[in-house]
């Protein structure tokens, strides 16, 4: 009986070490994948940051001309 116990026990080990190494690499996986979804969150606020300059910049523009249609006819 103690030695059907003593390889049951063996057994569950092995099977825990199993469990822990397919865990371990899965975390591996899954924090390199974070890394990478991370990096690409910075790259694209970093785009939307300079579109949204760019929109400003086109926006001023339009509005600069806008007055000047409203300022009425230049003289010649």
């Amino acid at each position: 009986m103690l030695e059907a116990s003593l390889s049951q026990l063996e057994q569950l080990v092995s099977d825990l070490v199993q469990q822990n190494q397919t865990l371990s690499h899965t975390n591996q996986t899954l924090t390199a994948e974070l890394a990478q979804a991370k990096d690409e969150n910075e790259s694209l606020q970093l785009s939307l940051m300079e579109q949204e300059e760019k929109h400003g910049a086109t926006a001023a523009r339009i509005q600069a001309l806008v007055d000047r249609v409203n300022a009425g006819p230049v003289s010649v």
